[in-house]
C-alpha cells in the first residue's frame, strides 16, 4: 500500500476510491485489508479537516451579509 500524505482534497478522494475498489475487487489478506482500512481512515480525516477549513473560510467571506442577486440580461 502506498502511504504518502495527500496534498489536495482531490488527491485524497482519488486514493480513497482506489482503496475502496481494491478492497471490493480482491481477496486481500487480512493484514493488507487492515492497512488499507487504516489508510482510508486517515484519508477520511484529512478530507473532513479540509472541508471544515473551507467551510470556515466561506463563513468568514459571507460574514452574515446578505446581498441582493442581480442578474444581467442580454439585450
Amino acid at each position: 500500500m502506498t502511504k504518502k500524505k495527500p496534498k489536495t482534497f482531490e488527491e485524497a478522494v482519488s486514493r480513497l476510491e482506489a482503496i475502496n475498489q481494491a478492497m471490493q475487487a480482491s481477496d486481500m489478506p487480512l493484514e493488507d485489508a487492515l492497512a488499507a482500512y487504516q489508510e482510508g481512515s486517515e484519508l477520511v480525516r484529512f478530507c473532513q479537516a479540509r472541508l471544515a477549513e473551507v467551510e470556515q473560510k466561506l463563513q468568514v467571506l459571507d460574514s452574515g451579509v446578505e446581498r441582493e442577486l442581480v442578474l444581467e440580461q442580454d439585450e
